[in-house]
């Protein structure tokens, strides 16, 4: 589970964060919505220990991101939005160096990438140097490298953006089935229909603070509209954040 409490954030005199306080729970899938400079950056980059809140906290499963950072990440996959890879080793020893990274070692470390290679139907892929590979093909090795270490709770900033209609497809199934083990999955999008289709809860930030949350269903109902785009169009354009 994934605790946003009270965060505040400033950069000179700008306020990015302003109390912001929501909580992303285990087995579903949690949205974030907010137009541009709303301050969803800023709190995912607070939660995974790249910046450091004014006032407020960041908890993953009870631990505070700021006062165990290390702990906290072995509990977070992240899933960027550009898929940055070293394109001349292959999707395995791409997959390899993460694991390194979150402490796996010898057999226990072959039989996680192992795992995650099967669970993504990689094994085509997995001896195949990443240069040229598509954006699906990328897109899986990232997801891999996310969870190879087996994270309770998964995090993701606009993961379609350059996906193709397939590509985004194979991620959703995937998203689904993290959702049905009971993982916490919490990502920004500005997809309206993806949210709409993915998410059991969305939260709506604007000016930094909590605007409105709920399901897609209930944000409908709170603007009196029929569709999440009008919904959230009308929720933002308040003055005044509701929360359902």
């Amino acid at each position: 589970m994934i605790e946003i409490n009270n965060l505040a954030k400033s950069f000179g005199k700008v306020k990015a964060l302003d109390g912001l306080s929501f909580c992303a729970k285990d087995g579903e899938i949690t949205g974030i919505l907010g137009p541009n400079g709303a301050g969803k950056t800023t709190c995912l980059r607070t939660l995974y220990g790249l910046l450091k809140a004014d006032t407020g906290s960041a908890i993953i499963d009870g631990i505070d991101v700021s006062k165990q950072p290390l702990l906290a990440r072995q509990k977070l996959g992240i899933f960027p939005d550009k898929f940055g890879l070293y394109e001349r080793l292959t999707a395995y020893e791409q997959i390899d160096y993460f694991a390194s990274i979150h402490g796996l070692t010898g057999e226990h470390k072959k039989q996680a990438i192992e795992q995650v290679l099967n669970d993504l139907d990689m094994q085509t892929l997995a001896h195949r140097k990443t240069q040229g590979f598509s954006q699906g093909q990328r897109m899986k090795v990232t997801l891999a490298q996310a969870l190879v270490h087996q994270p309770q709770n998964f995090v993701l900033d606009e993961p379609t953006r350059g996906l193709d209609v397939m590509s985004t497809r194979i991620l959703r199934d995937h998203l689904n089935k993290f959702k049905a083990k009971g993982h916490c999955i919490l990502f920004s999008s500005h997809v309206m229909q993806e949210v709409a289709a993915l998410c059991d809860r969305v939260i709506i930030v604007a000016n930094g603070k909590l605007a409105a949350q709920g399901t897609p269903n209930e944000l409908c109902e709170l603007a009196g509209e029929t569709q999440l785009e009008e919904a959230f169009v009308k929720i933002i354009g308040s003055d005044e954040g509701v929360a359902a």
